[in-house]
């Protein structure tokens, strides 16, 4: 599971297309949808309904479950990361390594 994917699927639930989702990340729909189709295959079950000829996309039930895990783990990404912002800001000799 990677940042991206996480970031896709996020996007796709508050756009409610899959069209809509890859402009806002700027990326095609077939990359989104590998994007989803991986995120899916890796934790064994569907985040969202979608079909041939549809617009727009619904959300499973696993995939409404599975929106607050999402968001907290990109919360968790971000602090990571300032983490290691704060840190290298404070010990430059960290940058290096």
């Amino acid at each position: 599971m990677t940042q991206s994917e996480l970031e896709a699927f996020l996007a796709v639930v508050r756009c409610g297309t899959v069209s809509g989702a890859a402009q806002q990340l700027f990326i095609t729909q077939p990359a989104l949808s590998r994007r989803l189709g991986v995120l899916e295959e890796e934790l064994g079950y569907p985040l969202l309904q979608r079909g041939r000829g549809r617009r727009s996309v619904e959300l499973t039930a696993q995939g409404r479950a599975f929106v607050p895990v999402a968001e907290k783990w990109l919360a968790i990404w971000q602090e990571v990361k300032d983490l290691i912002s704060g840190l290298q800001a404070q010990y430059p000799d960290l940058k290096s390594k």
